[in-house]
């Protein structure tokens, strides 16, 4: 096997991974061109066609997941091995893609940041916020961050924080005016903030108490993108909104919201960072995923908390 042929075989393995000609050119800083050329030229040599190509989608044929099972872990491990001696003894720097729901982001990630940036001021960290499942290889980001009950099961998952809850709050103001509610039927008589997800549903509030779980689809004039903006709405007097808690942990300590029917509402799993395969795991990823673990309190089993 001459180089050439290794380069073709390190195209060809980008492109079956990402799923896209486009996205393995940018991976390896080539014309688009030049990867379906290599692509093709190394079916030629093979006899077998490698990809099916269609306008919606790039996969590999039989013969090419074959060859794709032969070929990714060594390259894998290749392309690790690099890294790693480049970045010996040198911070961890690059490119660090992450996709993360929106909730992450203002949970867990916004309150770190300044850390973070100032302890890897080499890591370039592009944080992909959206609340649909985006596919991490095919959107080429090395990581996910997601709540535990949404992983996939073919991926390595690293606990990133502890177990998290949501409450229904409003302010001593709203409550002056409207009774509070006790019941999960209460909340039929209250204005409540709902919250449209990006993939356009809107949330349903998950209650639980005694081992009874609803999903509540609430009422209410008022539904936005985004908890920090339901907060502000809630902080204004509009209405009840169901938030995590710690995002309005200093709002509840302060007095400026009130939290209710709190024997309704449990607490769950909390956040994990994802990835694909630690064959893959480059010293910024790594760094990454330390950072968050180290703020990880010890683990203890989701459940009902205070009333």
């Amino acid at each position: 096997m001459n180089r050439t042929q290794i380069t073709q075989l390190m195209v060809f393995a980008g492109v079956a991974e990402l799923g896209s000609f486009r996205r393995a050119a940018e991976r390896f800083g080539i014309a688009p061109s030049a990867v379906s050329h290599a692509v093709s030229t190394l079916e030629q040599s093979l006899g077998v066609r490698l990809l099916a190509r269609t306008t919606r989608s790039t996969r590999p044929t039989e013969e090419g997941a074959r060859l794709l099972a032969r070929v990714a872990g060594p390259f894998a491990d290749i392309a690790a091995g690099l890294c790693e001696a480049a970045e010996e003894g040198h911070a961890p720097s690059g490119p660090l893609r992450v996709t993360m729901a929106l909730a992450v982001v203002e949970d867990l990630i916004v309150r770190r940041l300044p850390e973070f940036c100032a302890r890897y001021p080499g890591i370039e960290l592009d944080i992909r916020a959206d609340d649909s499942f985006e596919d991490i290889v095919k959107s080429g980001c090395d990581a996910g961050v997601r709540l535990g009950e949404s992983l996939e099961a073919d991926m390595i998952a690293v606990r990133a924080s502890g177990p998290r809850r949501s409450l229904i709050v409003g302010t001593p103001a709203y409550f002056a005016r409207h009774p509070a509610p006790r019941e999960p039927a209460d909340l039929a008589g209250h204005n409540c903030i709902r919250r449209r997800f990006s993939s356009g549903r809107v949330y349903r509030w998950e209650l639980q108490k005694d081992g009874k779980a609803l999903n509540v689809e609430v009422q209410g004039n008022l539904i936005l993108p985004q908890q920090a903006l339901m907060r502000q709405a809630a902080l204004d007097g509009l209405g009840l909104a169901f938030l995590f808690e710690q995002l309005i942990a200093d709002d509840l300590k302060a007095g400026r919201l009130v939290a209710v029917m709190q024997d309704w509402c449990p607490s769950f799993d909390g956040f994990y960072i994802y990835y694909p395969s630690r064959r893959q795991m480059r010293p910024a990823l790594r760094a990454f995923i330390e950072f968050f673990q180290a703020d990880v309190p010890p683990y203890r089993a989701a459940g009902p908390t205070g009333s």
